[in-house]
């Protein structure tokens, strides 16, 4: 075998390497077939894949929570109807129903080419790639962050802000921002942020720490905050799932048993509520299936 035969088989072996490192070519989502979609990574390429089975949530399922469901509604109301709207950002309690009010608008308004994109957090730098592969469609976006915080120096938090604030390259009138978060600015805040502050006369000057801080949390047009739940309102969210799951009625016993089960998880919320439904119901259930046997 010559040199140049031992050359080119090597390149050809390299080439095979090579092609088996490289992401497969991935196809256009098909927008009319589904309507969640995930942004997803391989190697250094990102590309957009649907979601095959969405949680179908309703508003009418998401209980106690009414303002917080108007306010929200009608901005996505207004998104989808073509109209000037704001990017939103929901923060509160853990179990209050931030994300599920979320994808129930998507129910709501899907019909209606209302479409959600989930970008977890450290993909957020490819929030400028994600914009400029759907600004072009006739459908509109909703780019769906979930339960955020960051440190202050993370590429994600740079690239959500420069995306809220808008720029050449990546503003868009068919994309807006909902994110969640239990922080009301997605960052840690510390006592010692504080120590810069300036008085001046009765005028108070928050520190650049401070100031920073609070710097993408402002740039969310509409902000919605949630609260915990008090007992009639956990105990009313029980009887919607418990209803929800073919128990008609809420015995004294039950509504013990659904105190007992908020108390050892330390929440009254509407996800605490509806864990306690499923069990009690497949417990009914079970025990239905037994004493026939």
């Amino acid at each position: 075998m010559s040199n140049l035969d031992k050359l080119y088989k090597r390149a050809n072996k390299l080439l095979d390497r090579l092609e088996q490192t490289m992401p497969a070519t991935q196809p256009e989502p098909d927008w009319q077939a589904s309507v969640a979609f995930h942004w997803r990574k391989q190697g250094n390429a990102g590309f957009i894949q649907p979601v095959i089975h969405p949680h179908r949530i309703t508003l009418n399922a998401l209980c106690g929570i009414d303002n917080q469901k108007q306010r929200i509604d009608q901005n996505t109301r207004q998104f989808v109807q073509g109209f000037s709207a704001n990017n939103v950002l929901l923060t509160g309690a853990r179990g209050t129903g931030k994300s599920s009010l979320i994808k129930a608008l998507l129910t709501q308004y899907a019909q209606e080419g209302l479409r959600l994109i989930e970008v977890e957090k450290h993909h957020l730098i490819d929030l400028h790639e994600i914009v400029e592969k759907i600004y072009q469609r006739p459908e509109r976006f909703i780019l769906f962050c979930d339960d955020l915080s960051f440190e202050t120096d993370e590429p994600g938090y740079k690239a959500l802000k420069v995306v809220l604030d808008g720029s050449i390259a990546t503003v868009s009138d068919n994309v807006l921002v909902y994110a969640t978060s239990n922080r009301r600015h997605m960052v840690p805040e510390f006592m010692h942020d504080n120590l810069d502050t300036r008085h001046l006369g009765e005028e108070v000057h928050p520190s650049e720490a401070v100031e920073e801080k609070i710097s993408l949390s402002e740039r969310f047009g509409l902000w919605v905050s949630f609260y915990p739940f008090d007992q009639d309102q956990y105990l009313k969210i029980v009887r919607y799932w418990l209803i929800y799951f073919g128990i008609d009625n809420m015995t004294p016993l039950t509504r013990t048993e659904a105190l007992q089960w908020a108390l050892q998880r330390g929440s009254r919320s509407g996800r605490v509520a509806w864990q306690f439904a499923r069990d009690l119901a497949g417990r009914k259930k079970s025990a239905s299936i037994n004493r026939n046997l």
